[in-house]
């Protein structure tokens, strides 16, 4: 092949590869615009960031009651020291922060140069314990922190559903009666039978002792009669 002739076939391999791609990045249509974050995300101070930032409600909320939610969030921290979570609200409403276990906490610890998944099982967590929240919608969620200080974003709210089944709020599990306690009614149960059994009686005792006693003197008064008789 001649070199004329390699020249005008590299010429026209980079203008194939040009063309599609300039098609793509021009205009504010492109396709490259319209893709965006399915969640919310933002950072504060110089090393956090905050990724995937969601509220999610029991599977069954409506936005016209209120009821409880919990937040998840990806938290990394970039920086050599550790930072410190303090606090949660979701439109003004504070949030409980909760350990691995569940068991309330004052604060949670993102590591140097690691990274928090905040919400989820066996993770902590941050929980509303009542709020009405637009479902399908979005509520203005605060994260609060020790040195980088307090950054609002505005989180969707998603029902416990699809990817967040394993994220909402858990059912608050229904007392539990004691021994002791079930004991004592059943026993209060048997003494009220009892009583109301021997009230129930000593009507009838009382009627067949009166019976009785009127008899007596009838056999008595003929017993005279036939006395004088004879």
């Amino acid at each position: 092949m001649s070199r004329s002739l390699r020249r005008g076939a590299i010429a026209a391999l980079v203008l194939a590869a040009i063309v599609p791609l300039s098609a793509c990045s021009t205009g504010n249509q492109a396709e490259t615009l319209q893709v965006k974050p399915d969640s919310a995300a933002t950072s504060v101070g110089q090393n956090l960031r905050l990724n995937n930032i969601v509220v999610v409600t029991a599977a069954t909320a409506s936005s016209d009651e209120a009821g409880p939610a919990n937040v998840t969030v990806n938290i990394s921290n970039t920086g050599t020291t550790p930072e410190v979570l303090q606090a949660v609200t979701v439109d003004g409403g504070a949030a409980q922060l909760t350990d691995a276990k569940g068991a309330d906490v004052t604060e949670i610890v993102i590591p140097a140069g690691g990274a928090l998944l905040l919400g989820g099982e066996g993770l902590p967590g941050a929980r509303v314990a009542s709020a009405k929240l637009p479902v399908g919608g979005y509520a203005d969620t605060a994260f609060t922190f020790k040195t980088s200080g307090k950054v609002s974003v505005p989180a969707g709210v998603s029902p416990a559903v699809g990817l967040y089944a394993s994220f909402g709020p858990k059912a608050e599990p229904a007392p539990e009666t004691s021994p002791s306690a079930s004991a004592s009614a059943s026993a209060s149960a048997s003494a009220s039978a009892s009583a109301s059994a021997s009230r129930s009686a000593s009507p009838s005792a009382g009627a067949s002792g009166s019976a009785s006693g009127s008899a007596k003197p009838s056999g008595s008064a003929s017993a005279s009669t036939s006395a004088s008789a004879g």
